[in-house]
């Protein structure tokens, strides 16, 4: 398998960066904790394999603390993701960042078994904070593979 090459976004980037949103999140918007933010207007990585773009996160730091706002691996399951996570991590670490978080859906349990497999551990349950979130952005799903969508999954680390 190739290896995975992460890099700071470029403006080369931009209309990967606003395709792959819209594809994995319906828009380019993205609705956690109440708060509705526009993902191409943070900064991003950008995975590569071989040349080809396999992979995008957004993250916006707030003092000493880095949400990952948005992680995508195209095609899931080939290490993109923990390559991303790995740099995302190094990164922090070498910007003094003091935790590293995300939301995450009650539905979403392969997000959950991923970003556990990286260390990461649940911190908070914000109980139905997805019937805000619809108020936002209405296409998000009321359930998904017969999951309701109600519950926001905090997750976090200390890089």
């Amino acid at each position: 398998m190739e290896t995975v090459e992460v890099r700071p976004a470029s403006s080369a980037d931009a209309a990967y960066i606003r395709s792959t949103l819209q594809d994995q999140w319906g828009t380019t918007i993205v609705v956690r904790r109440g708060e509705p933010t526009d993902a191409t207007l943070l900064p991003a990585i950008v995975a590569w394999r071989g040349g080809t773009r396999v992979g995008l996160a957004t993250f916006r730091t707030l003092a000493d603390l880095r949400e990952i706002v948005t992680l995508d691996a195209i095609p899931p399951g080939m290490g993109t993701g923990a390559a991303m996570i790995r740099a995302l991590r190094a990164q922090a670490y070498e910007d003094g960042i003091r935790r590293l978080w995300l939301i995450t859906t009650n539905d979403n349990t392969r997000a959950l078994r991923f970003y556990q497999r990286c260390g990461f551990d649940l911190v908070a349950l914000h109980r139905n904070a997805l019937d805000v979130a619809r108020q936002m952005k209405p296409q998000i799903p009321l359930e998904v593979d017969g999951i309701p969508l109600r519950h926001e999954l905090e997750l976090a680390l200390e890089p």
